[in-house]
C-alpha cells in the first residue's frame, strides 16, 4: 500500500509541476505579482520558473527511476525556494492570490507539497 501511495504522490506531483510550469508560461501576468520588485527582469524570472517547473515534471514522470528521484529532489527544491514568496504574500493587507483566508490556505498547501515532494524522493531513493 506504501508503494502506491508514494507512486500516486510523485505522478500527481509531476503533473502538477507541468500544469503550473504551462500556466507560467500561459499567463505571466498572473505571476508577476509575486515576484519581489527587488529582483530584476521579473518577466524572465515568471518564464524561467515556469520552465523549470514543466522540466522537473517531465523528469519525474516520463524519465527512468534514476532521473525520478533526482526530479522529486527538485520539486523539493522549488517548494523550499518558492516558500518566503507565499509567506510574505499571506502576511500582505491584500495578498496577490485574493483573500487572507485564501493566502494562508496556499501556504498550509505549500507545507503539504513540501512534505509530499520530501517523502516521495526519500521514498523512490530506497527504492530499486
Amino acid at each position: 500500500m506504501k508503494v502506491i501511495f508514494w507512486v500516486i504522490v510523485s505522478i500527481l506531483l509531476a503533473v502538477l509541476m507541468m500544469v503550473a510550469g504551462i500556466q507560467h508560461i500561459w499567463n505571466p501576468d498572473f505571476y508577476l505579482p509575486f515576484v519581489p520588485a527587488s529582483l530584476p527582469y521579473p518577466v524572465a524570472i515568471v518564464y524561467g520558473s515556469g520552465i523549470i517547473e514543466l522540466l522537473l515534471g517531465v523528469v519525474t514522470l516520463f524519465l527512468n527511476h534514476k532521473y525520478t528521484k533526482y526530479g522529486l529532489l527538485g520539486i523539493f527544491a522549488l517548494m523550499v525556494i518558492f516558500l518566503p514568496l507565499h509567506i510574505i504574500d499571506a502576511l500582505k493587507d491584500q495578498p496577490v492570490i485574493g483573500s487572507p483566508t485564501l493566502a494562508y490556505i496556499r501556504l498550509v498547501f505549500q507545507f503539504v507539497l513540501i512534505w509530499l515532494a520530501w517523502g516521495s524522493y526519500k521514498f523512490t531513493s530506497r527504492a530499486k
